[in-house]
């Protein structure tokens, strides 16, 4: 039985969730009154937040590209989201057919949704893992199924580690998902910050934690630890828009307080 046929498990609509508060900001429908009520606290404290989603997205779909355009072939995309056109794998499958997508989230509803991730190319494939990102090796040991650990893989943590504070050992993790990749992988992380306004971030972190999901902004500085040991891509870590801007709608220099980054193994 594939990991997108097992019994779904119960969503839970007691208490907000990052990902469908995610689907909310972009404009989703996938969330629920609960997702709703917490949404509307963050963008009253952010009003810029759906801009801010919408510009993770598009970082994604530029980063992406641009690896499977320098020949990588492999992408382990783990906090998938709620699936929302274009999904990774139309972006790189666009690029290149024969690319090999594997997704990997812990929300339910990702998993009532994972048939769309699973729209592959006939020349490629594409797979979903139901897994915690705090369990790298769960997560390395079902990708085998689909990618081959022997040539390069993108691993893609965008919009992640910031729901995975140090005590959760956020670098133990980024560390234990590389060190299976063989040279030539890349890694693809944005993560939001609170270098530009300390206390609207201070209360956007508060609205999270205080419904149950575990938050913690970093530095610029904390942020580049993640890429110690590997080289960057330019430009190197910049805010999210300033990393490889087009015609996307967004101007170089638009200060939005999430920091993106790619690097070579």
């Amino acid at each position: 039985m594939s990991h997108a046929e097992r019994p779904l498990p119960r969503i839970d609509t007691s208490r907000p969730h990052s990902a469908r508060m995610y689907d909310w900001f972009l404009g989703g429908k996938d969330n629920y009154p609960v997702d709703w009520a917490a949404a509307e606290q963050v963008q009253g404290f952010f009003p810029q937040v759906a801009e801010l989603a919408r510009a993770n997205r598009s970082f994604m779909h530029r980063a992406s590209r641009a690896l499977a355009q320098g020949g990588v072939r492999q992408f382990l995309d783990i906090g998938t989201g709620i699936p929302t056109e274009p999904n990774l794998h139309q972006v790189v499958q666009e690029v290149a057919p024969d690319s090999r997508v594997v997704y990997v989230d812990n929300d339910p509803i990702v998993m009532r949704h994972a048939q769309a991730l699973l729209a592959s190319s006939p020349e490629g494939r594409t797979a979903y893992i139901q897994a915690d990102a705090r369990d790298p090796q769960k997560i390395i040991e079902a990708a085998r199924e689909t990618l081959s650990l022997d040539e390069p893989v993108a691993l893609s943590m965008v919009a992640l580690l910031h729901f995975l504070p140090d005590e959760f050992g956020a670098s133990d993790v980024v560390r234990q998902l590389l060190d299976p990749l063989p040279a030539g992988s890349h890694l693809v992380l944005s993560h939001a910050t609170a270098d530009v306004d300390p206390d609207t971030w201070h209360a956007v972190v508060d609205v999270y934690r205080r419904n149950g999901t575990p938050v913690q902004v970093r530095s610029r500085a904390e942020f580049a630890q993640f890429f110690s040991g590997l080289d960057l891509l330019e430009p190197g870590i910049d805010f999210v828009t300033n990393w490889r801007p087009d015609a996307s709608g967004y101007e170089k220099g638009e200060l939005l307080p999430l920091y993106a980054g790619v690097a070579r193994k």
